[in-house]
């Protein structure tokens, strides 16, 4: 049984792929920080449905913490799959912002993606299959007025996942990320009213949740394996 790492997987869209990675027949290692709890009920949730899981947590901006859990993790067998989806905001101009703002969400976002995707990359080459894909957003393509800090740390993700899926393209591992835009979850209503989804998306709905995540189930399958270098968005029509 292939084993999956899914970071930020108690939240919202996080825990939707780490069921619909477990209904696929993975075992999947739900990862969380400051809400462990809600990753080890989701894994208690997906054993009891018959699949298979476990809560794990530590820091994804700590390098030393990241390594040595993940070194942990590895002894129960490389990690094939990572679906790197932990990711903070914390909008403001530019002009406005103060540097704990910038530094955090690019540690999060950027430095988390460096330090737990390094330490598994032997292991996984070792066995010349695996699949990373990581969660950018539409900001990060187009740019969002007060997230300079996150479309810059979810650009960076694009660099530096097209270079590695080079690195990587001989060894029988893709790299690919997915970009979603207005996804349903339970802060939307905060950020984005129905005139507004209506006026930014061309479909005139949010995205959903199982919808990112049949995305990331396809690029974690056997069938995804030519697929690799790429940024996918997910967005209904944005850009």
């Amino acid at each position: 049984m292939k084993r999956a790492l899914v970071t930020g997987g108690s939240g919202t869209i996080g825990g939707t792929i780490c069921r619909k990675l477990a209904a696929d027949g993975l075992f999947v290692l739900i990862h969380a920080n400051s809400k462990p709890e809600r990753a080890r009920q989701l894994a208690e949730e997906i054993n009891n449905q018959g699949g298979f899981a476990e809560a794990v947590c530590f820091d994804v901006r700590d390098n030393r913490h990241s390594k040595e859990t993940i070194e942990h993790l590895l002894h129960g067998g490389p990690v094939q799959i990572l679906v790197n989806n932990a990711g903070i905001h914390d909008d403001m101009p530019m002009a406005g912002m103060e540097a704990n703002q910038w530094q955090n969400v690019i540690d999060v976002s950027l430095n988390g993606f460096f330090n737990v995707t390094q330490p598994l990359l032997l292991p996984m080459m070792s066995t010349r299959w695996g699949r990373i894909i990581s969660l950018s957003s539409v900001a990060g393509i187009m740019g969002n007025r007060g997230q300079t800090n996150y479309a810059a740390a979810k650009a960076g993700l694009h660099g530096a996942s097209k270079s590695l899926a080079i690195e990587l393209a001989s060894r029988g591992i893709t790299v690919n990320v997915v970009a979603p835009g207005v996804i349903e979850s339970p802060m939307l209503g905060e950020h984005f009213t129905p005139e507004v989804i209506d006026r930014l998306v061309p479909m005139k709905r949010a995205g959903k949740p199982e919808e990112v995540a049949d995305l990331v189930s396809f690029l974690a399958s056997e069938s995804a394996a030519y697929i690799s270098g790429q940024i996918i968005s997910i967005n209904g029509a944005m850009a």
